[in-house]
């Protein structure tokens, strides 16, 4: 099929350099991804209660048979179980384009506990853990302060990560320094690097929600679609930084919210993590896939969101902030909150299978 006749989407990834990841587990999302082009999916505890919802049917008696094979389990264990065989499945669909593009390609990431984003040691473990699950596996880490000391960790012991819960250049480069130095003393010990293929995400949409939020609290008044530019400004800012100083982890732009977050990227070397709505949203549409990477952003709007939002200042300059500064960020914090609430809404599932509402409700 030629390029013209292949889907917006498949086009991008056929014709540039650019590839997108299904932002999902769900087998009915990444089956159509896959189709359209895909070569990765990506987990969180919000994307898997998502899932859970649709696909309860595929999951509800595996989850009493969890339950049942396990009695003394809490439903903290039973839930992770549970993810674990999510993400198993999904790198199932994906092993064949991990077995065609020789394993540069074809990864699920499956996201550590968000509870443990303080401590560098519970996440290093679960990660390690994580990487054993498949040969394609792919593990997230938060950028936190204590999530950089474990990305290096564990790039160390041979685990592929993706770097989450990150939205700034600052962030990123600490993430590329870091998986340098995970690599370096690989090669230092003479443990192959070949197979490693670590990202790190920033979640651009993100940035953009936070700079809707400074508005309304700080009373800040911008041009309209001014501050929808703010994580494709970081992106674009990140990425010629990563290329000219020759690291080896790929920035995948992930929290899609308007059609900038792909048209503007493709083109990039890069990974572009798309929900399904999005993807359908796309493959419907008459954008045209052009390569645009490189196209500035308009005139006149990094300068105002420099002048008008100190956080973005901190979230566009490669010094804007310091690895001890990012857990108190404020899109750092929204994520964190938000991925431990959907964590602890997925344990209440496995509790209410543990322990069914004698009520009845």
């Amino acid at each position: 099929m030629s390029p013209a006749h292949l889907s917006p989407l498949h086009q991008t990834v056929s014709t540039t350099a650019t590839d997108y990841w299904n932002d999902s587990c769900s087998i009915e999302e990444l089956t159509y991804a896959i189709a359209h082009g895909a070569v990765g999916a990506t987990t969180n505890p919000t994307i898997v209660l998502a899932v859970l919802k649709k696909e309860g049917h595929l999951w509800k008696d595996r989850i009493s048979q969890i339950i049942a094979e396990n009695a003394t389990w809490t439903e903290d264990q039973a839930a992770w179980k549970l993810i674990e065989e999510m993400a198993v499945k999904g790198a199932e669909l994906l092993r064949p384009v991990f077995e065609r593009e020789g394993g540069r390609k074809g990864r699920l990431s499956i996201q550590t506990n968000p509870t443990f984003y303080r401590d560098a040691e519970a996440i290093t473990t679960q990660a390690v853990h994580f990487a054993t699950l498949a040969p394609n596996m792919q593990v997230k880490i938060p950028v936190t302060a204590a999530g950089v000391r474990a990305i290096e960790e564990t790039t160390y012991r041979g685990v592929n990560i993706n770097a989450t819960v990150s939205f700034s250049v600052p962030q990123a480069l600490a993430v590329a320094e870091a998986v340098e130095r995970g690599l370096k003393r690989r090669e230092a010990e003479g443990l192959s690097t070949a197979e490693m293929t670590p990202v790190c995400t920033m979640m651009i949409g993100r940035l953009d929600d936070w700079m809707h939020v400074l508005e309304k609290r700080d009373r800040i008044v911008v041009a309209p679609g001014v501050s929808d530019w703010a994580g494709v400004a970081a992106f674009k800012r990140a990425y010629p930084i990563f290329r000219e100083r020759g690291y080896r982890a790929r920035l995948l732009a992930a929290a899609y919210r308007h059609h900038l977050h792909w048209s503007e990227l493709i083109g990039g070397d890069v990974v572009l993590t798309i929900p399904h709505e999005w993807q359908l949203l796309f493959n419907a549409s008459d954008v045209a896939v052009t390569e645009r990477i490189a196209n500035p952003v308009p005139d006149g709007v990094i300068e105002t969101l420099l002048a008008k939002f100190p956080d973005f200042r901190r979230a566009y300059e490669p010094d804007g902030m310091t690895v001890a500064e990012f857990d108190a960020f404020g899109p750092t914090v929204r994520t964190l909150r938000a991925f431990i609430a959907s964590y602890r809404d997925l344990t209440a599932v496995v509790r209410d299978a543990m322990l069914p509402n004698p009520d009845g409700k």
